[in-house]
């Protein structure tokens, strides 16, 4: 790991590309328009990226369609997929340190996270569909005599996936693994808050040798590069990582033009229950400050609404309390830092809203005093006494404020941590492995966690029930999502 020093020398030697990667070139909007890229933890501006719209999406969307009519990637042997794709991960892994400090000027998270955490698991992820490309299989249906019918999987077409800002390339690498990994062609569209990184991997899909119009990164807003996506007809399906809100409108674009595929992880109000058979608090404490505070706060599972028995709860929240005091923030090229910059201003001022409502509505303020002037930053905030009807109880804040919800008994924990309309992720902590299992089968979750939170690696599904979306990334569940299942029934003519 660089000193902060070395990250600083190396953020002034950097030279960032800030265009689009259309059919294998970087190249401006064609509007000509830009917009402004600025660091959330100092307000410096970095760089003007490409604004494209509608005319820049039907170019990317040409090519795309090119390229998987072409054969040349989508009837490509697995072998030759799994071999490009391999070398695809291994240039992440080996431009590390530049992607980490994109990702951390972009963003505003701490270098050792997006060092140590995010760009090698974006490379894991793409690693880890390289190497399940040749474990696929097909099967053949049990049939009468004279039918030979067997169910096959082709690549969909051309992927639209549209990834948020809080774990940039890592989540778009959840999309890109196993849509690749299928033999479509994927056209990125990044948030316009954190497109660095994206537009980075664009060289390096040229290095690793993917077809022109295979991989594509078109930047830009929501409203008109990721509605043009959502739009247009001739892009098969829609990969997406964002808010229940953009998710819906998705689905709208979906219905009023070519039926596409929607695939969407959305947002979670998550319990985080601790009942008071379990004996070691101070790892469940650990866990649930982490769990609420890191990245920031802003994880669409984040463990935001702490439900604690009763009897134990003062107790317990005082351990929340000290946990908590290594994510106060810090510079976020400083090495040592647990806690950056929210994303911008705008989102600052919108979780410091939610704390005042919270007060408001009649919680009790634990912590979340500022400690530096200036730049997005929140420092870790608890919120004691929340009734679970309360807005901050039942609305996604996606920052760093813990709502403490007190129970008496294991029903009513588990009619609190259900009433949500999300359903994202879950975690019960107790010594009792008949209440595990109860509980777990009964929460309404697409994770639950048993005496850890957040914990998983690329061979889980990740996704969620309710208005948390549809779908799931990670597995090879996640390869389904970008094939279309065909039978093919064929009668045997008897032997003459």
């Amino acid at each position: 790991m660089k000193t902060q020093q070395e990250w600083l020398e190396l953020k002034d030697r950097l030279q960032i590309e800030t265009n689009a990667f259309i059919n294998g070139e970087y190249c401006p909007a064609i509007n000509g328009q830009r917009f402004e890229v600025v660091n959330p933890a100092t307000n410096e501006s970095i760089a003007e990226v490409a604004q494209c719209t509608q005319e820049d999406v039907n170019i990317a969307v040409k090519a795309a369609r090119q390229a998987f009519h072409s054969g040349e990637w989508s009837d490509s042997a697995p072998e030759h997929r799994k071999r490009i794709l391999s070398q695809f991960s291994a240039l992440i892994e080996q431009n590390k340190e530049e992607l980490a400090l994109l990702e951390t000027l972009d963003t505003g998270k701490p270098i050792d996270h997006s060092f140590s955490t995010d760009i090698p698991g974006s490379a894991s992820a793409i690693r880890w569909y390289a190497e399940a490309i040749d474990k696929c299989y097909g099967e053949v249906a049990t049939t009468e005599r004279d039918v030979h019918a067997f169910i096959s999987h082709q690549p969909v077409g051309v992927v639209a996936a549209v990834v948020p800002w809080n774990f940039p390339l890592w989540i778009a690498c959840w999309k890109l693994g196993p849509a690749l990994a299928a033999g479509c062609s994927v056209i990125l569209k990044p948030s316009e808050k954190s497109s660095l990184t994206a537009i980075y991997l664009g060289k390096l899909a040229n290095q690793a040798g993917l077809p022109k119009g295979v991989f594509q990164v078109v930047t830009g807003y929501g409203h008109e590069a990721g509605d043009a996506l959502a739009t247009h007809s001739d892009v098969d399906c829609i990969t997406f990582t964002g808010s229940t809100k953009v998710a819906g409108q998705l689905m709208v674009s979906s219905g009023e033009s070519n039926l596409k595929r929607v695939w969407a992880e959305a947002g979670g109000k998550n319990a985080n229950i601790v009942f008071d058979d379990y004996e070691d608090l101070d790892h469940a404490a650990e866990a649930a400050a982490a769990g609420c505070f890191y990245n920031q706060g802003e994880v669409c599972v984040a463990a935001t609404r702490l439900l604690v028995h009763e009897s134990i709860k003062d107790q317990f929240i005082d351990k929340v309390l000290s946990a908590a005091q290594r994510f106060q923030p810090k510079d976020p090229l400083d090495p040592s830092s647990c806690m950056g910059s929210l994303i911008d201003q705008q989102h600052k001022d919108k979780v410091e809203q939610y704390i005042k409502l919270g007060v408001e509505e009649g919680a009790l303020l634990r912590g979340g005093e500022q400690t530096l002037e200036h730049g997005a930053f929140v420092s870790p905030c608890i919120l004691d006494n929340v009734d679970n009807s309360m807005r901050v109880a039942q609305e996604e804040i996606f920052g760093p404020v813990l709502c403490v919800i007190p129970f008496k008994t294991e029903q009513q924990a588990i009619e609190i941590a259900n009433d949500s309309k999300y359903g994202l992720g879950a975690a019960l902590w107790t010594d009792n492995i008949n209440r595990a299992h109860r509980v777990a089968k009964k929460l309404e979750a697409g994770t639950v966690w048993v005496n850890n939170y957040n914990e998983g690696d690329m061979t889980v599904p990740f996704g969620g029930f309710k208005m948390s979306g549809n779908g799931r990334d990670k597995s090879i569940h996640a390869i389904e999502k970008f094939t279309e299942t065909k039978t093919t029934w064929i009668r045997l003519q008897p032997n003459q």
